[in-house]
């Protein structure tokens, strides 16, 4: 939903006012913002010096103790001029942050839409750090500042929401999309560590397992992104002292494929084999296509020729094999990973959970990850290779 839809929506609030904090527009739930006012005592800002925010619609009836949060995603900023420009954005303050969400998908309140965790409080953190929550550092020249403080955002985000209920929960579902599903890797068990030892958490990413693959030009793209990302805003000290200690490299404890294996909280993976948002950056970045060649296969994968479906078909093949050890030994992980082009599945009403949603084995994502998370079933799909599913949505854009 743009601006300009939202606008229309909030001139019908007196008729569709529900609660101070939320407002219905037919099937859509709209969630006002709420500003951590304490993060500046944990030095907690985002990129610009604004402070943080999330949107938190309540749960009720016997979700009232259950709560699922979800980081918001955006992609990354790895040097002083791409993270000088986010801070002018909705990607780097709150400042320019729209402040009502819509709230659809795993975030719906609908049952009917949303039936596993629709009464559950449901929280989005937004994301204005540019590193997955994950930094802890700051840039200051004397004419520019930047705060690289993701890690404390996260921090003072769930001191916030732990008196208002969290702390008291018994069902805890951290999930998130994009850079917000790579947080959750980087995040699981210590989201754990907030809550009750008999609280039953678990975590989810969606469209968040990033590989350390080449780009079609051999080199490694993403491992050097993520690198000087690392570096620039701190982010080494937060990553998991397992994985950093066991690694030659430490900062690609930055790469889920790595930082699995020693998250100890129960875990599910939510992606595509042909990932949108890694074919266009990392397995084809532009510069690694300077003539354009992969032009029409990015924008149609119908359209694509034999070399090119063989390329994508290499990388599908490279994710399954980083995941092969986590689906044969985790017997309380789950995983959905279908052969859609697209990215961020489970925030969409149309590939969560609708009449023509997306189906592995002939179960919808949400099917799969209410399974996975009440043990109603084993939760480990896999899809044929493309173009075999016709049940895809293919949001290439």
């Amino acid at each position: 939903m743009n601006m300009d839809s939202i606008t229309v929506v909030l001139s019908f609030l007196v008729l569709l006012t529900c609660a101070p904090w939320c407002i219905y527009s037919e099937d859509r739930r709209l969630v006002n913002m709420t500003l951590v006012r304490n993060a500046s005592s944990l030095g907690a800002y985002c990129l610009d010096g604004s402070l943080p925010a999330y949107h938190l619609d309540r749960g009720f009836g016997a979700g009232a103790r259950n709560w699922l949060l979800q980081f918001e995603g955006g992609g990354w900023c790895n040097d002083i001029k791409s993270c000088l420009d986010r801070a002018q954005t909705r990607r780097g303050s709150t400042r320019y942050m729209s402040k009502v969400e819509v709230f659809s998908g795993i975030l719906s309140n609908n049952a009917s839409l949303n039936p596993d965790f629709y009464n559950w409080n449901r929280v989005k953190l937004r994301y204005c750090d540019g590193a997955s929550f994950a930094g802890d550092a700051k840039f200051d020249n004397g004419t520019s500042l930047l705060y690289f403080r993701g890690q404390r955002i996260w921090q003072a985000i769930l001191l916030d929401l732990l008196p208002k209920g969290l702390g008291q929960a018994k069902k805890a579902l951290l999930s998130g999309c994009s850079a917000g599903g790579l947080a959750t890797f980087l995040h699981c068990d210590n989201f754990t560590s907030y809550l009750p030892k008999n609280a039953s958490v678990k975590c989810l990413s969606d469209a968040g397992f990033f590989l350390d693959e080449r780009d079609i030009g051999l080199n490694h793209t993403m491992r050097y992104f993520y690198k000087d990302l690392v570096s620039l805003q701190g982010v080494e000290q937060n990553l998991n002292k397992n994985c950093t200690s066991s690694n030659l490299y430490p900062t690609q404890c930055f790469f889920p494929q790595y930082a699995l294996p020693y998250i100890r909280t129960p875990f599910f993976i939510l992606n595509s084999a042909y990932d949108v948002y890694q074919f266009h950056h990392a397995l084809v970045p532009p510069a690694a296509d300077p003539h354009g060649h992969w032009y029409h296969c990015k924008l149609n994968p119908a359209v694509c020729n034999a070399v090119q479906l063989y390329t994508l078909q290499g990388f599908r093949k490279y994710m399954l094999q980083t995941l092969r050890f986590f689906l044969i030994s985790s017997r309380r992980g789950g995983m959905f990973i279908n052969s859609c082009f697209a990215h961020c599945q489970s925030e969409l009403q149309d590939t969560w959970f609708a009449p023509d949603s997306p189906r592995v084995n002939n179960k919808t994502i949400a099917q799969a990850v209410g399974d996975w998370y009440f043990g109603r079933n084993i939760s480990k799909e896999i899809d044929c290779a493309y173009p075999c599913d016709n049940t895809c949505h293919n949001l290439i854009g």
